[in-house]
């Protein structure tokens, strides 16, 4: 029985409330921490990533994703939690979070913890609350696997730096793209609470380093950076704004991961959109593939969108509608092309650039060679030429090339609408603990 692990009904609730109340948090995919096991602790960290994702070895991992109360102070509109919604409450109190993660995590449902929470009384009582829970996690229980923390802006500093020494990478949350929206659907906060947290969390990290060059038993902080979340869709900010101050923080505050989170219309207001009202699914996603431009194929986010096209056009990927908007600078040529030039190639990623440098090196490539090398050629094909020739059937006209795109990327609109799973998200889980090994109720709440 679930009651078995977690001590009594009233704790199975408090999970079953928080666990589904943190799915509205998109910003959980974590990496950049390296920590190996030790004798007589639990659990390790790896650099190659963990929550609800796949790591590079093919690995199906996850983290315990969970808010420690929802219970809030704030009466922010857009949020689920805020106070004056009608909802079941619970909190977590610090020894039953880390007693439950730790029985979970020797269960092997989880190898990690992505803690966040509402606004319990005030930021400085919440924060405090964190730290106790993560102090248990760590220094009694000896728990050594990686852990994610949302921060509480408004937090006194001494506060967040306390929680920084207990967790592998720390976010602050954003949640809207201009100082309007935030005032007009979050009065409770200003955007000088949010950026205070990033900018000393960067400082801490850059101080942190050169401790450590000193001294090499100095703890480490936020080792695997920040992040932040934006929400899309509540508030009328183009995607021209939007990724030119995912931009700025990237260059600022030296954030990892910037996340976009379609707003979810489960809440009534003059100042949201309707309630019935469809998630802006499609416009995140090409804001997330945007966002990878900046961040690896050397774009700017002035080169993307202007003021004249402030938002990207859905049926085409940002790549593809970046090169159709500059389509005098194609096709290119496989085999003199620099670095620079094939990363603008759509359908060309980081990985096929590197391999189409190396192997031209022994010489001239043509069509067959980069099929045999695995460069997929369904976007590339009409951007490219090989030996100064096109591929076979294909035309260089920006109206021919556009029609080709939307019949190979047609699929995208078709597909079923992907939401994150729950916890409890059709499982029963009294039944499944019964007779069931471990292995296979991890499988069970991991499925796709």
């Amino acid at each position: 029985m679930l009651c078995d692990i977690l001590g009594s009904v009233d704790i199975t609730e408090k999970l079953t409330i928080l666990s589904d109340a943190a799915k509205y948090d998109v910003a959980c995919t974590s990496s950049g921490v390296d920590r190996a096991g030790k004798k007589g602790s639990l659990g390790n960290a790896v650099a190659c990533g963990i929550c609800h994702s796949f790591s590079a070895d093919g690995r199906c991992i996850a983290l315990l994703k969970v808010l420690l109360s929802n219970a809030c102070a704030y009466d922010c509109n857009y949020c689920v939690n805020r106070k004056s919604n009608d909802i079941s409450r619970a909190t977590f109190e610090p020894h039953e979070l880390a007693e439950l993660m730790i029985q979970f995590y020797r269960r092997n449902y989880i190898e990690g913890l992505f803690l966040s929470s509402a606004v319990v009384k005030n930021p400085d009582y919440t924060c405090e609350l964190m730290i106790e829970a993560l102090s248990l996690i760590r220094n009694t229980y000896h728990f050594r696997g990686y852990i994610h923390v949302k921060v509480i802006p408004g937090a006194d500093p001494k506060l967040l730096t306390s929680l920084g020494l207990l967790a592998d990478r720390m976010s602050v949350n954003l949640e809207l793209p201009s100082h309007e929206s935030l005032k007009l659907l979050a009065p409770d906060k200003s955007r000088e609470s949010i950026l205070a947290p990033m900018k000393m969390i960067k400082n801490g990290i850059l101080e942190n380093k050169t401790e450590l060059v000193k001294y090499k038993r100095t703890p480490k902080f936020v080792p695997a950076g920040q992040s932040t979340q934006m929400i899309v869709g509540a508030t009328p900010e183009t995607d021209y704004q939007i990724i030119n101050l995912s931009a700025a923080l990237y260059k600022k505050y030296e954030l990892k991961r910037v996340f976009y989170s379609a707003y979810m219309p489960v809440l009534e207001g003059r100042n949201l959109p309707a309630i019935d009202s469809k998630p802006q699914l499609l416009r995140e996603h090409r804001l997330y593939q945007a966002d990878w431009l900046l961040r690896f194929y050397e774009f700017e986010a002035a080169e993307l969108l202007d003021e004249k096209n402030p938002n990207f056009n859905l049926l085409i990927d940002p790549k593809c509608n970046w090169a159709l908007n500059h389509y005098d600078y194609f096709p290119v040529e496989i085999n003199t092309a620099p670095y620079e030039v094939l990363l603008r190639v759509p359908g060309l990623g980081v990985i096929g650039a590197k391999k189409i440098l190396r192997a031209r090196r022994s010489g001239s490539l043509d069509f067959p060679d980069l099929k045999k090398m695995n460069i997929v050629l369904k976007r590339a094909q009409y951007f490219i030429t090989c030996k100064g020739k096109t591929m076979l059937g294909i035309r260089y006209d920006p109206e021919a090339v556009l029609r080709g795109l939307l019949s190979e990327q047609s699929w995208q609109l078709a597909g079923p609408p992907m939401e994150q799973l729950s916890l409890f998200d059709d499982i029963a889980f009294d039944s499944l603990l019964k007779g069931v090994e471990p292995v296979q109720l991890s499988a069970g709440l991991l499925r796709a």
